[in-house]
């Protein structure tokens, strides 16, 4: 179960009738992102896509020690986000999966090459475009790797591509060398793309993908919540709150942050406007970044993402851990709601998966709504190019 409360240590930030007016647009917003080009990912995925992620998944279960996925950004966010929600912290007995191509960073490449020299693996490549730099790099270097230790047919069965239907450089590569496609659908962008292969395909290694799947587009029923959470944002901007902190108290929901910096990130930062995302992680950053908080630039709010139960107990002085974790979580609301900061609260009964993929929905809703509420196209991000283009001059190409 997911419970929303945006007003309790917010309303006091702006007027009751600001709200109420932007609210009621609420049908004309729907029927806008309805009418969107880019929205398939509202689209029930198509059943025949679900068995081959699965019986895909189960091949690589049987045959390779591990996969490499190997993406950056919407290609790999949302299937890293969602595993390190679920897996342990320590002896981690999951299938495994590594997450490659996200740096250009030599030492990290050198220490993955030197670590699958002697592992069975197989590589998913993860790129639309088939042109993304870092995986590009990546993927290069890994399958020279295959190269040294296989024949072009054994090699064949250890790739997988994940690209566009109809063109670009990978796609291409796959039709010439008979590697095991998948694809991303053309009216979804990166950062929409969890109900795809891009992200199904590692998480179907160690979930049940039908139960993602059903608890993805339950999702559905969270609109009016969504555009709730959309329009309290984008009021809160007018009352200059320029950042959002995403609230954790788990460690292993900081890389869910990182998926929702890039879904805001890059939905609303267009035109000189929009909000940035960022996030903490408590206690522990109530440790360093407390006192610029209570009592710093007030530029921020946050949105604190509750568990309010576990299924481990600690025993404190005769309480449950997860209840002191929470009593700090309720607390730190309150305290930055006197110091200035408005607090907003998405709380899960527990972390299971019905209730993250209900909520990765929640999301996507509230950030395609928060673009159009700022005038942006929400499905797009122009600005990533520039730095794009200026390193291909500076590397001569």
């Amino acid at each position: 179960m997911l419970k929303f409360d945006f007003k309790t240590y917010a309303k006091n930030f702006y007027l009751t009738e600001e709200y109420n007016y932007l609210y009621a647009k609420k049908d004309a917003y729907i029927k806008m992102l309805k009418e969107n080009s880019m929205t398939g990912w509202m689209r029930p995925i198509e059943r025949e896509v679900v068995e081959d992620i699965k019986e895909t998944a189960n091949q690589i279960k049987k045959d390779f020690d591990c996969l490499v996925v190997i993406g950056i950004g919407g290609s790999f966010l949302g299937s890293y986000a969602f595993h390190s929600l679920f897996k342990q912290y320590f002896n981690d007995h999951s299938f495994e999966v590594i997450y490659a191509g996200t740096t250009l960073s030599s030492k990290y490449l050198d220490e993955l090459l030197s670590y699958l020299r002697n592992k069975n693996f197989c590589i998913n490549v993860i790129s639309k475009s088939g042109t993304t730099m870092e995986t590009t790099i990546t993927y290069k270097v890994l399958k020279d790797l295959l190269k040294r230790k296989y024949s072009k047919e054994e090699i064949q069965r250890r790739i997988i591509i994940t690209t566009d239907k109809e063109k670009g450089a990978l796609h291409d590569e796959a039709k010439e060398e008979g590697y095991k496609t998948f694809e991303i659908p053309n009216d979804i962008g990166g950062r929409y793309s969890f109900m795809t292969p891009a992200h199904l395909l590692p998480l179907a290694l160690n979930y049940d993908l039908e139960e993602i799947v059903d608890g993805y587009y339950d999702g559905k029923r969270l609109v009016d919540v969504a555009f709730e959470y959309a329009v309290t944002r984008r009021l809160l901007f007018s009352r200059r709150k320029y950042v959002e902190n995403y609230c954790v108290y788990e460690e292993n929901m900081l890389p869910f942050t990182e998926w929702l910096k890039q879904l805001f990130g890059e939905t609303e930062g267009k035109n000189g406007v929009g909000i940035y995302p960022t996030s903490s992680l408590h206690t522990r950053d109530l440790h360093s970044l407390g006192q610029f908080v209570q009592e710093g630039n007030k530029i921020l709010f946050e949105t604190f993402i509750k568990v309010a139960n576990s299924d481990n107990y600690i025993d404190y002085k005769g309480k449950d851990l997860q209840e002191i974790n929470n009593i700090v979580l309720d607390s730190v609301a309150r305290a930055h709601f006197k110091g200035g900061v408005p607090c907003l609260e998405i709380e899960m009964s527990e972390c299971n998966i019905e209730n993250i993929t209900a909520l990765i929905y929640f999301f996507m809703l509230s950030a395609a709504f928060s673009g159009f509420l700022f005038g942006a196209n929400p499905f797009d991000q122009p600005g990533v190019e520039v730095y794009k283009q200026e390193v291909r001059e500076s590397l001569g190409k």
